[in-house]
């Protein structure tokens, strides 16, 4: 039965948010209630478990998230973003277009939300287009799929810190593993299969946005720009390969433990933001607040929904139904990366939103970190990988990109819904592979 009473949750997940379209927190908060009830708490523990699961979830991430929403403002709204993608364009020359928006999407997307970074980075797109003269899906394409990419696989991003804390998962190995599968990843899914959709071409459609360019005195230096942008990644590594290489009591990996904890690692860069990206490059320190004041505003939701997540978990934790699912999965043959990537994949399918499927995910087989010795570094990057699979009518990234590059549902279908598909599987690949290496 405890099994069957996180089906009917899951079920009355799905429904509420598909029928009926409740938002996304409210909807995770009603389900942890129902199925904690369900699985015979009181109501009042059930009170008690939901608010210990939003608490203990924020209480690790709110400081990541926070710092990496103004990182990923002050990126933007300053020009070094800008900078970033036009003198990466201009140093790789039109032969080789691709590969820029590839390290671009890549740099600008570990700062950033998907939904931001490609808001900011198709315009530019279009301009290269235009001057170029390239196919717009050809151009386009590589930057997305790198942009998709950083939001499955790689930290600071707040999908995969998110599902790291709940798996209690190493974030500078999660970093270093994600690094790994996406190389490959980010160019098969963005410079190889846009070859394929030279039938799929349209024009840029007219007067769809109309963003700030800014001016060549505006902007910051190219290496001040990049530089605020991949500090956090830069002390992550440092942070994992020391713990790799060196002894618990050395005081160089002490050191870098401390300045690579990501809600640090995200704090310094956003100081040195503020410095470079901001007050020397002319501005005052009273819009430059501004700036980092509104970017929270933009994740209020998320932040919510990923305390909905982190809810359910608990619930599911107090109820019981953790050592429950980690008995059963003593004696099943099934890989725990596999079971991890099959359940994001199918409520992604369902759901539409990334980040619900994958922190809904992280709740259901957290019980499985405890009785495996799977990598949860490489559960984080399971459920990441199936949490991206087949997006259609259902999520809001699947409209953005139909309507950025002009495509018709059918058109969108094949070549958006693919690239997603295509980062899915070889995420997956890429977990085995290394799971089937380390271990």
């Amino acid at each position: 039965m405890p099994i069957t009473f996180i089906v009917l949750g899951v079920i009355l997940l799905l429904v509420l948010m598909i029928v009926f379209k409740v938002n996304g927190f409210i909807a995770l908060i009603f389900v942890s209630a129902v199925v904690g009830v369900l699985e015979g708490m009181t109501p009042l523990a059930v009170i008690a478990s939901i608010q210990k699961g939003v608490g203990g979830t924020l209480g690790s991430l709110a400081l990541i998230l926070g710092f990496g929403a103004m990182l990923g403002r002050l990126v933007s709204d300053t020009g070094a973003a800008q900078r970033v993608a036009t003198t990466l364009i201009a140093a790789f020359g039109k032969a080789r277009l691709q590969w820029a928006l590839v390290v671009t999407g890549l740099i600008v997307g570990l700062a950033m939300f998907y939904e931001v970074g490609f808001v900011l980075l198709l315009p530019l797109v279009f301009t290269i287009v235009a001057a170029a003269q390239l196919p717009l899906l050809y151009v386009g394409v590589p930057m997305v799929a790198a942009l998709s990419v950083t939001h499955c696989f790689l930290p600071p991003h707040p999908g995969p810190t998110a599902i790291a804390t709940i798996f209690g998962a190493n974030i500078g190995t999660t970093l270093l593993y994600g690094l790994i599968i996406t190389l490959p990843t980010v160019i098969i899914a963005g410079p190889l299969f846009s070859r394929f959709l030279k039938s799929f071409e349209h024009s840029p459609p007219e007067g769809l946005f109309n963003p700030k360019i800014f001016e060549e005195h505006e902007m910051p230096g190219f290496w001040t720009s990049i530089f605020a942008a991949v500090i956090p990644v830069i002390l992550m590594a440092l942070a994992a390969i020391c713990e790799l290489t060196m002894p618990k009591e050395n005081a160089l990996r002490q050191f870098f433990e401390f300045v690579g904890n990501p809600a640090v690692a995200l704090f310094i860069s956003v100081v040195v933001a503020v410095l470079t990206l901001g007050l020397r490059n002319g501005r005052k320190m009273e819009e430059v607040m501004d700036i980092c004041g509104s970017s929270i505003a933009a994740i209020a939701m998320i932040v919510f929904i990923i305390a909905g997540g982190g809810a359910f978990k608990q619930v599911l934790v107090d109820s019981g139904v953790g050592d429950y699912i980690a008995n059963l999965m003593k004696g099943s043959s099934l890989s725990p990366l596999l079971m991890c990537w099959t359940v994001a994949a199918m409520l992604r399918v369902a759901l539409g939103s990334a980040t619900v499927a994958a922190i809904t995910t992280a709740g259901i087989v957290t019980p499985i970190v405890a009785i495996t010795h799977t990598d949860p570094a490489l559960m984080v990057l399971a459920v990441g990988s199936g949490s991206v699979i087949a997006s259609h009518v259902n999520d809001p990234g699947f409209w953005l990109f139909k309507g950025y590059f002009n495509l018709t549902l059918v058109e969108t279908l094949k070549t958006w819904t693919v690239m997603e598909t295509l980062i899915s599987f070889l995420g997956l690949a890429g977990v085995l592979i290394i799971n089937a290496i380390v271990h």
